[in-house]
């Protein structure tokens, strides 16, 4: 089998064969990103959590992100597993390998992350044209977004990930970078870490003028500790789908819309 050798987000040297024909997602947004380059028709295993598009609900599961079951994996005699840095699965990497299974780990820390991964797995899977073709599409949509908000003034945002414990957005959260082009700055962006849990009194001083909730079931409204911010005061609360804020794939983009928009509504008129 003819192989060639290419590096991962973590620099690491893997060899895989030339072509692609059965391939392992182990994380939602490795799922998106793959049927989004036009290849999804080669996986054959994903996590029970990659519920998008509706096509990756019929592929076989293969547990979830964080313990995910080799047996199954190694079973579906994948070339190639699919891992996403921020699922901790680093430590199965040697049983896979033993078995002949390359493991490609993506770590996209911005969007320009997010392009370069699609770009990366179209040419992993063959699918050159497509990505390219995807990726000029999301490059045009995000342009549109910086020059509509292109000086306008900066809304503090706070983007709150859990209402009890609060958690927000740090420093390494790909999502600091996003509400910036979209014309906000997180009020958490100095903050350590991607997903901090912050204390009420810390919370308490932010004074946000914004709040963005990730919506889930047990975060539909903010923290009791924002009641008096100029957020809340002037209504300015907004959901968001979890699943477009927390992954990054190309619906990302979709998410930046969604947040300059509710930002600055007159730039989109």
């Amino acid at each position: 089998m003819k192989t060639r050798e290419i590096s991962d987000d973590l620099g690491r040297k893997i060899r895989i064969p030339k072509k692609i024909e059965r391939a392992v997602s182990l994380a939602p947004n490795l799922t998106e990103s793959i049927f989004a380059v036009g290849a999804g028709d080669r996986l054959v295993g994903v996590t029970s959590f990659c519920n998008y598009p509706a096509d990756a609900q019929k592929i076989q599961k293969v547990g979830d992100t964080l313990s995910p079951n080799m047996e199954t994996i190694i079973a579906l005699k994948p070339n190639i597993v699919f891992v996403s840095t921020a699922s901790q699965i680093e430590t199965f990497t040697k049983t896979l390998e033993n078995q002949n299974i390359a493991v490609y780990v993506t770590n996209p820390k911005n969007l320009d992350g997010v392009l370069s991964n699609l770009k990366q797995l179209g040419d992993i899977l063959g699918t050159s044209a497509q990505a390219e073709n995807l990726i000029s599409d999301l490059q045009k949509r995000i342009t549109a977004v910086e020059n509509k908000v292109k000086g306008k003034s900066q809304t503090k945002v706070f983007v709150q990930i859990s209402k009890e414990p609060l958690f927000t957005i740090g420093k390494e959260s790909f999502l600091t970078e996003i509400i910036e082009r979209a014309g906000g700055v997180s009020v958490t962006k100095n903050v350590e870490t991607a997903y901090p849990k912050l204390s009420k009194e810390t919370a308490l001083a932010l004074n946000p003028e914004a709040i963005i909730l990730s919506d889930s079931d047990d975060n539909k409204e903010p923290n009791e500790v924002f009641k008096n911010s100029p957020a809340l005061q002037n209504d300015r609360v907004f959901k968001i789908n979890a699943d477009l804020l927390s992954r990054p794939a190309p619906r990302i983009i979709d998410a930046l819309e969604r947040i300059a928009k509710d930002l600055h509504p007159e730039s989109f008129e």
